[in-house]
């Protein structure tokens, strides 16, 4: 994983990042038309990938995050620390095993002329590529059951299959705390209001 060095303000938004995700979780363009189609699961949000008791903000309460220098080493030592504590997540242990539906963005782990098979499917746009990644159990690696033509980077999608807890590790992209094998995957469209 590499290395970012953050201004303060930035320090304190990414500490905000696991509420923020849910909020966003349903955002992005809508593309049409279905990939492939998806078998009747129940749809999760993504605050429910994550324990209710776990709190990765709770050592860092008390702490003047303004007062921190960009280069001052607490900052740097605190960002290390967080970056752990984000890679090793907990899981939901209640959820694995079960089949499961879940929206969110692409992060592509392997892209061919033929398409997209293994891709992580994170909460909000930009996260792993433009952003630090979010924790692990807000990671989900997904292993298509065919390769999907047509998907790119950050395209938003539903998600099939038999959620498992499992540990990926991506040098680039981040940890991901959860896994679908053979899934089905959907292009997301947004409902329209009535």
């Amino acid at each position: 994983m590499r290395r970012v060095l953050f201004p303060r303000a930035r320090l304190a938004a990414a500490l905000l990042l696991v509420p923020l995700a849910a909020l966003l979780s349903a955002c992005g363009p809508g593309v049409a038309g279905p990939v492939q189609s998806t078998a009747a699961a129940p749809e999760l949000k993504w605050e429910e990938l994550i324990p209710k008791s776990w709190d990765p903000t709770r050592r860092y309460r008390n702490i003047s995050l303004e007062a921190l220098r960009d280069n001052d080493p607490r900052a740097i030592q605190m960002l290390d620390e967080m970056r752990a504590v984000w890679d090793n997540a907990p899981v939901n242990v209640a959820l694995d095993g079960k089949a499961a539906k879940l929206a969110g963005f692409v992060v592509p782990l392997d892209n061919t002329q033929e398409g997209i098979r293994e891709f992580l499917l994170v909460p909000y746009f930009g996260a792993c590529i433009h952003t630090p990644p979010p924790p692990a159990n807000q990671i989900v690696r997904v292993v298509a059951a065919s390769t999907v033509k047509g998907l790119h980077a950050m395209d938003t999608v539903y998600v099939s299959g038999t959620l498992k807890a499992a540990r990926y590790s991506s040098a680039d992209m981040g940890v991901s705390g959860y896994e679908i094998k053979s899934a089905a995957v959907e292009r997301f469209v947004p409902k329209q209001p009535q």
